[in-house]
């Protein structure tokens, strides 16, 4: 019988276009509350808020090239703007914003505290 010889395999590290303008105005801000701390350790998600008129695949490319990770899905929620009474006199509005769960690959991670 012909004997296997087993070759190792080399990792290929996936390679990522550097961040442009667009990029920035996609991406704005983390959305930091326990339960999308909990999403983070356990599951491997990142919660972002993102433009208003970013549709998924923008999200997913503008997440990939700044954080240099894989990203395997993008869901989106659009928060809706409530109204809230403040004292019971002064009437105030809660803006809406539209809110990004971005589910990376089995071992890429991203640090949102840097320095």
């Amino acid at each position: 019988m012909a004997k296997k010889v087993e070759t190792p395999v080399e990792e290929t590290k996936a390679t990522f276009a550097k961040p442009d303008i667009h990029d920035f105005d996609v991406v704005i801000a983390p959305v930091i509350t326990e339960k999308t701390m909990a999403l983070m350790q356990q599951q491997n998600k990142v919660t972002v808020k993102v433009a208003k008129s970013a549709n998924k695949t923008e999200i997913k490319n503008a997440f990939e090239h700044l954080f240099q990770v894989k990203v395997v899905d993008v869901k989106v929620i659009n928060q809706i703007a409530k109204t809230t009474t403040r004292g019971g006199r002064y009437k105030g509005t809660i803006s809406g914003f539209k809110k990004a769960i971005v589910t990376l690959a089995d071992g890429a991670a991203i640090d949102l505290f840097k320095e």
